[in-house]
Protein backbone atom coordinates (compact mmCIF):
# COMPACT_ATOMS: atom_id res chain seq x y z
CA UNK A 1 0.00 0.00 0.00
CA UNK A 2 1.27 3.38 -0.42
CA UNK A 3 -1.20 6.35 0.11
CA UNK A 4 -1.13 10.13 0.29
CA UNK A 5 -2.73 11.49 3.08
CA UNK A 6 -3.76 15.05 2.84
CA UNK A 7 -0.59 16.23 1.29
CA UNK A 8 -0.11 19.50 0.33
CA UNK A 9 3.27 20.52 -1.58
CA UNK A 10 4.03 23.90 -3.44
CA UNK A 11 7.07 25.93 -3.90
CA UNK A 12 6.98 29.80 -3.14
CA UNK A 13 7.76 32.24 -5.80
CA UNK A 14 7.07 36.33 -6.46
CA UNK A 15 3.62 35.37 -7.82
CA UNK A 16 2.84 33.34 -3.98
CA UNK A 17 2.55 29.71 -3.31
CA UNK A 18 2.80 27.76 -6.73
CA UNK A 19 0.57 24.37 -5.61
CA UNK A 20 1.49 21.51 -7.16
CA UNK A 21 -0.66 19.20 -4.96
CA UNK A 22 -3.29 20.86 -2.38
CA UNK A 23 -4.71 18.45 0.15
CA UNK A 24 -4.50 15.12 -1.69
CA UNK A 25 -5.52 12.11 -0.46
CA UNK A 26 -5.18 8.88 -2.72
CA UNK A 27 -4.40 5.36 -2.70
CA UNK A 28 -1.85 3.88 -5.32
CA UNK A 29 -2.90 0.76 -5.74
CA UNK A 30 -1.09 -2.23 -5.40
CA UNK A 31 0.19 -5.30 -7.77
CA UNK A 32 0.42 -2.86 -10.77
CA UNK A 33 3.29 -1.65 -13.04
CA UNK A 34 1.99 2.24 -13.28
CA UNK A 35 3.42 4.74 -15.69
CA UNK A 36 3.17 8.39 -14.08
CA UNK A 37 1.14 10.49 -16.68
CA UNK A 38 0.55 13.84 -17.48
CA UNK A 39 1.50 17.32 -18.87
CA UNK A 40 4.96 19.36 -18.39
CA UNK A 41 4.53 21.22 -14.70
CA UNK A 42 1.47 18.32 -13.81
CA UNK A 43 3.53 17.30 -10.61
CA UNK A 44 4.79 14.01 -12.27
CA UNK A 45 8.64 14.68 -11.25
CA UNK A 46 7.62 16.12 -7.97
CA UNK A 47 5.02 13.27 -7.14
CA UNK A 48 8.48 10.93 -8.14
CA UNK A 49 10.35 13.20 -5.26
CA UNK A 50 7.68 12.54 -2.90
CA UNK A 51 7.37 8.49 -3.08
CA UNK A 52 11.04 8.50 -3.26
CA UNK A 53 11.36 10.58 0.16
CA UNK A 54 13.79 12.88 -1.44
CA UNK A 55 11.32 15.79 -1.16
CA UNK A 56 8.96 16.66 1.64
CA UNK A 57 5.35 17.93 1.24
CA UNK A 58 4.26 21.07 3.09
CA UNK A 59 1.65 19.71 4.68
CA UNK A 60 0.33 16.00 4.93
CA UNK A 61 2.38 12.80 4.02
CA UNK A 62 3.16 9.73 1.67
CA UNK A 63 2.28 6.44 4.13
CA UNK A 64 3.68 2.87 3.06
CA UNK A 65 4.23 -0.52 4.21
CA UNK A 66 6.68 -1.52 1.00
CA UNK A 67 10.03 -1.02 0.44
CA UNK A 68 10.75 1.97 -2.29
CA UNK A 69 13.97 2.19 -4.28
CA UNK A 70 14.83 5.27 -4.79
CA UNK A 71 14.74 6.53 -8.60
CA UNK A 72 16.30 4.22 -10.73
CA UNK A 73 19.14 5.49 -12.56
CA UNK A 74 19.15 8.72 -10.93
CA UNK A 75 22.67 9.40 -8.95
CA UNK A 76 21.22 11.23 -5.65
CA UNK A 77 22.82 9.81 -2.84
CA UNK A 78 26.19 8.45 -4.79
CA UNK A 79 29.06 10.52 -3.06
CA UNK A 80 31.62 11.73 -4.97
CA UNK A 81 34.62 11.68 -3.15
CA UNK A 82 34.31 8.22 -2.13
CA UNK A 83 34.90 4.98 -4.44
CA UNK A 84 32.41 3.22 -6.31
CA UNK A 85 32.92 -0.14 -3.92
CA UNK A 86 32.65 3.03 -0.93
CA UNK A 87 29.32 3.70 -2.61
CA UNK A 88 28.05 0.39 -3.01
CA UNK A 89 29.15 -1.19 0.45
CA UNK A 90 27.18 2.26 2.51
CA UNK A 91 24.21 1.89 0.04
CA UNK A 92 23.99 -1.95 1.04
CA UNK A 93 24.34 -0.99 5.08
CA UNK A 94 21.55 1.13 4.98
CA UNK A 95 19.16 -1.10 2.61
CA UNK A 96 19.85 -3.94 4.94
CA UNK A 97 22.18 -6.24 2.63
CA UNK A 98 22.93 -9.14 4.28
CA UNK A 99 25.99 -10.12 2.20
CA UNK A 100 27.82 -7.33 1.56
CA UNK A 101 30.71 -8.85 -0.29
CA UNK A 102 28.46 -10.71 -2.77
CA UNK A 103 26.58 -7.62 -3.78
CA UNK A 104 29.87 -6.00 -4.04
CA UNK A 105 30.26 -7.59 -7.05
CA UNK A 106 26.90 -8.17 -8.42
CA UNK A 107 27.26 -4.24 -8.68
CA UNK A 108 30.62 -3.73 -10.21
CA UNK A 109 29.63 -6.55 -13.02
CA UNK A 110 26.53 -4.79 -13.76
CA UNK A 111 27.83 -1.54 -13.61
CA UNK A 112 30.69 -2.49 -16.16
CA UNK A 113 33.23 -0.26 -13.61
CA UNK A 114 36.33 -2.59 -14.12
CA UNK A 115 38.84 -1.05 -12.25
CA UNK A 116 37.63 2.40 -11.77
CA UNK A 117 35.24 0.44 -9.34
CA UNK A 118 37.95 1.45 -6.97
CA UNK A 119 38.68 4.99 -7.80
CA UNK A 120 36.23 7.78 -6.39
CA UNK A 121 33.16 8.71 -8.15
CA UNK A 122 34.35 12.08 -9.06
CA UNK A 123 36.59 10.78 -11.91
CA UNK A 124 33.79 8.95 -13.39
CA UNK A 125 32.35 10.25 -16.65
CA UNK A 126 28.93 11.02 -16.90
CA UNK A 127 27.33 8.04 -18.19
CA UNK A 128 29.10 5.72 -15.53
CA UNK A 129 27.56 7.52 -12.43
CA UNK A 130 23.99 6.82 -13.06
CA UNK A 131 25.15 2.74 -14.15
CA UNK A 132 27.04 2.64 -10.71
CA UNK A 133 23.38 3.66 -9.34
CA UNK A 134 21.48 1.63 -11.51
CA UNK A 135 23.52 -1.17 -10.63
CA UNK A 136 23.42 -0.59 -6.81
CA UNK A 137 19.31 -0.70 -6.97
CA UNK A 138 18.99 -3.65 -9.03
CA UNK A 139 20.73 -5.50 -6.87
CA UNK A 140 18.60 -5.06 -4.03
CA UNK A 141 15.31 -6.33 -3.56
CA UNK A 142 12.68 -3.72 -3.32
CA UNK A 143 8.92 -4.24 -3.57
CA UNK A 144 8.81 -1.29 -5.77
CA UNK A 145 10.70 0.18 -7.90
CA UNK A 146 10.86 4.07 -9.07
CA UNK A 147 12.13 4.27 -12.28
CA UNK A 148 12.97 7.34 -13.94
CA UNK A 149 13.13 7.57 -17.81
CA UNK A 150 15.48 4.53 -17.85
CA UNK A 151 16.52 5.34 -21.61
CA UNK A 152 19.16 7.85 -20.60
CA UNK A 153 20.88 5.30 -18.66
CA UNK A 154 24.51 4.88 -20.04
CA UNK A 155 24.74 3.46 -23.91
CA UNK A 156 22.71 1.75 -26.19
CA UNK A 157 24.32 -1.78 -24.84
CA UNK A 158 23.77 -0.56 -21.24
CA UNK A 159 19.98 0.90 -21.40
CA UNK A 160 19.20 -2.63 -23.31
CA UNK A 161 20.94 -4.80 -20.70
CA UNK A 162 19.36 -2.22 -18.10
CA UNK A 163 15.73 -2.98 -19.30
CA UNK A 164 16.15 -6.45 -19.53
CA UNK A 165 16.67 -6.10 -15.93
CA UNK A 166 13.86 -4.37 -14.70
CA UNK A 167 11.64 -6.56 -17.04
CA UNK A 168 12.94 -9.85 -14.99
CA UNK A 169 12.84 -7.48 -11.28
CA UNK A 170 9.05 -6.40 -12.38
CA UNK A 171 7.78 -10.30 -12.73
CA UNK A 172 7.95 -10.42 -8.85
CA UNK A 173 7.75 -6.39 -7.64
CA UNK A 174 6.32 -3.67 -8.98
CA UNK A 175 7.57 -0.68 -11.23
CA UNK A 176 6.12 2.89 -10.94
CA UNK A 177 7.37 4.55 -14.15
CA UNK A 178 7.67 8.34 -14.99
CA UNK A 179 8.59 8.51 -18.99
CA UNK A 180 8.11 10.21 -21.91
CA UNK A 181 8.24 8.08 -24.48
CA UNK A 182 4.71 5.59 -24.58
CA UNK A 183 6.81 2.81 -26.16
CA UNK A 184 8.23 2.27 -22.95
CA UNK A 185 5.56 2.66 -20.71
CA UNK A 186 3.95 -0.34 -22.62
CA UNK A 187 6.89 -2.34 -22.22
CA UNK A 188 6.83 -2.30 -18.31
CA UNK A 189 3.38 -0.88 -17.19
CA UNK A 190 -0.13 -2.76 -17.13
CA UNK A 191 -1.95 0.89 -15.40
CA UNK A 192 -1.67 4.81 -15.24
CA UNK A 193 -2.13 7.41 -13.02
CA UNK A 194 -2.43 10.87 -15.00
CA UNK A 195 -1.52 13.84 -13.14
CA UNK A 196 -4.01 17.00 -14.07
CA UNK A 197 -4.72 20.22 -12.39
CA UNK A 198 -3.42 18.24 -8.78
CA UNK A 199 -5.89 15.49 -9.13
CA UNK A 200 -4.49 11.76 -9.17
CA UNK A 201 -6.83 9.59 -11.67
CA UNK A 202 -5.88 5.66 -11.63
CA UNK A 203 -6.82 3.94 -14.97
CA UNK A 204 -6.78 0.15 -14.31
CA UNK A 205 -5.98 -0.17 -18.38
CA UNK A 206 -3.40 1.31 -20.00
CA UNK A 207 -4.69 2.42 -23.07
CA UNK A 208 -7.33 3.99 -21.44
CA UNK A 209 -4.85 6.03 -18.97
CA UNK A 210 -2.72 6.64 -22.23
CA UNK A 211 -5.69 8.03 -24.30
CA UNK A 212 -6.96 10.38 -21.60
CA UNK A 213 -3.25 11.50 -21.21
CA UNK A 214 -3.06 12.40 -24.71
CA UNK A 215 -6.19 13.88 -24.60
CA UNK A 216 -5.03 16.53 -22.32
Amino acid sequence: MIKLEKLTKYYPSKLGKQYIFNDVTFEIPSGHNIGILGSNGAGKSTLFRLLAGSEYPNRGKVVTDLSLSWPVALTTGIHAQMTGRENTRFIGKINGVADLAAFEQRVKAFAELGNKYDLPVSTYSSGMKPRLAFACSIAIDFDVYLIDEVTSVGDANFRRKAKEALLERSEKANVIMVSHEMDEIRQFCDSAIVLHKGELTFYNDLEQGIAEYQAL
